[in-house]
Formats: C-alpha cells, structure tokens, sequence
C-alpha cells in the first residue's frame, strides 16, 4: 500500500492506494476520525482480487486540507474530480455510511463515469420500519461539542465495532489523530449545516432497484438504527437486490466482517 498526495481544486488530497486493474475508489463515512485508514486492512485483498483499490481522505478529513464548502454535495462531486485527477475515466464507487448514498447518487446522475456501486452500512437509503423505532445518530453526526480526548475515541470505536479486539493501540493513536485539531474543526462546520437537505419526491431506497449500474449492499446484522431488519424490509419489498447481512458485525463492517466484505466486494467488482 503507497501513501500519495495529489493537487486537486487548491487543495493538498492523501490517498493509499494498492494493486491494479479496473478502478475501485473506497469512500469513508462521515464520522468525527473517519479517513482513508478504514479501509487499510482491505486494499491488499482487494488489490490480490485484480483491482487498482484506491481510498481517500475526502476535503475535511484525515490529512487532506479543509474546503471552504463542507457540504456532502460538494464532497460528491469531489469524487469525479479526484478521479479526474488520477486519470480514472470509469470507476466502481464503495461507499461506507454517509458516503453510499454519496455514491448512488453520481451513479443515477453519471452512470457514463461509474461501473459497479457497493453500499456499506448506509442507513439512510434503508426504508424506516412501520413502527417507528430506534434511530440513534444519524451518518456523520457522531462526536461531540468539544475535542475528543483519547477515551472518547475508544468509545465510539466500542460503539461502531463488534469485535473491540480490533482497536489496537495504533489504531487508537491515528482514529484519535484524525479527529482532532483541523478535523475537529471541520466536523463543527458540518455541524452547522442543515441536514437532509429537503424532502425527496421519491426516497432513494423506492429507487435503488433502478440504479443504472450493478449493485451490491452489505450491511452489519448488529449495526445501529435497527439496520438488519430495514435492510431485510427492502428485500422484502424489492427481492432483486443484491443484499447480504452479515453476522458479528457492527457499523464498521469492513473490519469487523473484513474476510466476508472482500470475498463479496472483490467477486462483485471484477464480475
């Protein structure tokens, strides 16, 4: 895995990236600490799959500059620009959280620049369950009002993460690095923004089974906001989709079920 930099819209972008082939750019989530680094333990095994995997710190997080827009729609198509800037013409989009529906969306509007979607642990294109329920947080929404100190980023790690024999103490170190000082700040900013950005017509997950371009939707049978059994509603609703549940598995899927999520993720990409 190589560590790189580029230049893109005024701003300095760190991205890893492993292997070649055909273009599989992995989009963190929202959350305080969220980086490229979600993705460290997958880029070879997508990579040994024959995939050029490729993950970035969007503008605000990790190591790359803050914007002076924060808002998802900028982010969004911030991607095809960062495609752009590594000579990437037509790319598969792997989304965690905040970012599937960041995904979907540029699939429905530039299926000319995306082959294949895989959406993981992304709850707001799930249907709400009749009853109501328990929602919790919503996508890039968890921290608090002040910097994080190091037991708060063990905490909402435990929070995300099944297995919490996964936060090592490296771990720990960069999750809380990442969320502090610059990213902190622009967490605060995003904070501020209006969320939702007004009500659809027709919600994304009554449209996911006419996305242009193959899908696939992973999800965690113990993530948050009663994800498993929305999940289970819209294939219930649409048996078309391509779903997999996945067991012992929380909001970080791609560490907690890492095997499981490269053995799908990698058959799907490269079908």
């Amino acid at each position: 895995m190589v560590e790189k930099f580029v230049q893109l819209d005024g701003l300095r972008i760190r991205y890893l990236e492993e292997g070649t082939g055909p273009a599989a750019i992995l989009l963190h989530g929202a959350s305080l600490g969220s980086s490229a680094d979600v993705w460290e333990r997958n880029l070879g095994p997508l990579a040994r799959h024959g995939l050029r995997a490729i993950a970035f710190d969007q503008p605000g997080f990790g190591l790359s500059d803050n914007p002076k827009d924060y808002s998802v729609a900028y982010r969004r198509r911030f991607i095809l620009q960062f495609m752009d800037g590594l000579g990437i013409n037509k790319g598969s989009l792997v989304g965690h959280s905040q970012a599937g529906a960041m995904a979907v969306g540029l699939a429905f509007d530039h299926s000319d620049r995306i082959s294949k979607v895989i959406i993981l642990a992304t709850g707001s294109v799930l249907p709400p369950l009749p009853e109501g329920g328990k929602q919790g947080a919503g996508e890039g929404e968890e921290g608090g009002n002040s910097e994080p100190t190091l037991a708060d980023a063990r905490a909402l790690l435990e929070h995300n993460l099944f297995n919490h024999s996964l936060i090592t103490e490296e771990v720990l170190q960069k999750r809380h690095g990442m969320s502090i000082g610059k990213n902190f700040q622009a967490f605060q900013e995003r904070s501020k923004l209006p969320r939702g950005g007004g009500k659809e017509s027709v919600p994304i997950w009554e449209r996911l089974h006419q996305l242009p371009v193959p899908l696939l939707m992973i999800y965690g049978k113990q993530d948050r906001g009663s994800a498993a059994q929305r999940a289970a509603l819209l294939k219930e609703r649409y048996p078309q989709l391509n779903m997999h549940l996945l067991d012992r598995c929380k909001h970080l899927a791609q560490w907690d079920a890492a095997s499981e999520f490269v053995s799908l993720s990698g058959k799907f990409l490269t079908s």
